[in-house]
């Protein structure tokens, strides 16, 4: 048995889940979140928790997917009653962000700004013009959208310039010495 699949998650007060056949849809006071079971899972809820269930013990497929399940409905029931949250900070001269409407635009010292879009269902804060915080109810779309903008200048080794997460350890490297 999975060890992570086997366990119970808490809704907490505020949060509605509906199981519809292979439906689940999870409501708060952050959103609303809809996921389709595979074949061979189940979930039941019994008084204020959800279960995850698999049909077969044997199968090696259903054991992998009964824990990754199990995993993204706490992540669910998670965010519509927290959130989540990413903050990232630009660090280099002359490097800035600014919210424009629904698009994000960067000023990372190429040629021409970057103006990324932001999805629907997740807001994102500019503020002091080098930290940015993406906040949101689904756990994927914040991180994917977080790792995107990093993914525009990631912080290099020499000087630490770039966009990095809050918190993120760079390792730094010795420039060029000079030689006798």
């Amino acid at each position: 048995m999975s060890r992570v699949g086997k366990k119970a998650i808490t809704i907490p007060a505020g949060v509605t889940v509906t199981i519809d056949g292979a439906k689940v849809t999870v409501k708060g006071s952050k959103g609303e979140l809809c996921w389709t079971l595979p074949e061979g899972i189940s979930a039941a809820v019994e008084g204020s928790s959800l279960n995850v269930c698999r049909a077969s013990e044997n199968d090696r497929r259903l054991r992998a997917l009964h824990g990754t399940n199990r995993s993204l409905l706490s992540n669910m029931v998670e965010g519509v009653s927290k959130g989540f949250v990413k903050e990232l900070e630009i660090v280099g001269v002359g490097f800035k962000a600014a919210v424009k409407g629904k698009a994000l635009d960067l000023s990372l010292g190429k040629s021409h700004p970057i103006l990324h879009p932001i999805p629907a269902g997740i807001t994102v804060t500019v503020t002091d013009n080098t930290k940015v915080k993406v906040e949101g109810a689904d756990k994927q779309v914040v991180g994917q959208f977080a790792a995107e903008v990093r993914g525009y200048y990631p912080p290099e080794p020499y000087k630490g310039k770039g966009v990095h997460y809050v918190g993120e350890h760079i390792r730094r490297k010795e420039g060029k010495s000079v030689g006798k």
